[in-house]
């Protein structure tokens, strides 16, 4: 019964991290309270690396015709390789203060993740998202070197445990004046550096933990719970294609103001109970 329960568990926790990573809701922040609802281990780092890679993984299947366009234009000559490298740029441009908040504040940041803390960001993204579903879609504005990294400073901000990434890129971008398509394209397309790089240093923490759970598994011969990683990294892959396609078209529509109230209520409760 506790193989079973433990396997659930790992299942719910890589849905729960699919679907927020591209939701706006927030994934951390969800991950958070899941782990303190479910009573799973507070840090399971080989864990934590294996559905982050599927997330990502499935933002590329998602995107997959997109980033191939990007890669084989960006060594083409003419107004094509020039757009290509362009867009390219600008994501690089807008994945840099994530990249300067994560590797110097990476350890302050996770040290205020309580669910207190939580409950207060996610009442934050609510009101991002309430803010932003006022805003009237233009498509006169596109993306500039000022633009990306704004909306790069907007994720970072994300970092913190409880503020969404994707409600917070969206949200600026569409306060900017750019249109609701583009917002969504390009908060999901520069969310693929920040996600791999934060993989790869969860990674290099993992491989350089003693406490690392395969690490203390393989040294006390001990149980890995092999099945409960596959079976969450599959579930946080499905989810995440799943909210990624589903995200799209929700900005598309407008129609965010439901997750807004969804925060609300959610960021309340971890504050009072």
């Amino acid at each position: 019964m506790s193989n079973l329960w433990e396997t659930l568990s790992y299942l719910i926790l890589g849905l729960v991290q699919g679907l927020t990573e591209f939701l706006p809701v927030s994934s951390s922040g969800h991950l958070t309270l899941g782990a303190a609802i479910l009573e799973l281990p507070e840090e399971d780092l080989t864990f934590t690396v294996i559905v982050h890679g599927a997330t990502a993984l499935s933002t590329v299947v998602v995107f997959r015709k997109d980033i191939a366009s990007l890669i084989l234009g960006f060594f083409k000559k003419g107004s094509e390789g020039n757009s290509a490298r362009r867009y390219v740029g600008l994501i690089a441009l807008s994945a840099v203060p994530a990249a300067i908040i994560g590797l110097t504040m990476k350890d302050a940041i996770e040290e205020l993740a309580s669910t207190q803390f939580v409950g207060a960001m996610l009442i934050v993204t609510a009101a991002i998202l309430a803010i932003s579903q006022k805003i009237k879609s233009s498509s006169k504005k596109g993306l500039t070197p000022r633009n990306a990294t704004l909306i790069g400073i907007a994720q970072a901000c994300a970092i913190l445990p409880g503020i969404s990434r994707s409600g917070s890129t969206i949200g600026a971008a569409l306060l900017l004046g750019i249109s609701r398509s583009e917002a969504a394209k390009f908060s999901f397309l520069m969310a693929l550096p920040p996600i791999l790089g934060a993989n790869l240093l969860e990674l290099k923490d993992l491989l350089e933990s003693e406490a690392a759970p395969v690490s203390e598994a393989v040294m006390n011969n001990s149980h890995i719970p092999i099945f409960g990683y596959t079976v969450g990294a599959l579930a946080a892959f499905a989810a995440g294609w799943a909210a990624c396609k589903w995200m799209i078209k929700l900005v598309k529509g407008t129609n965010l103001m439901w997750f807004a109230v969804y925060c609300l209520v959610v960021g309340l409760a971890a504050l009072l109970f």
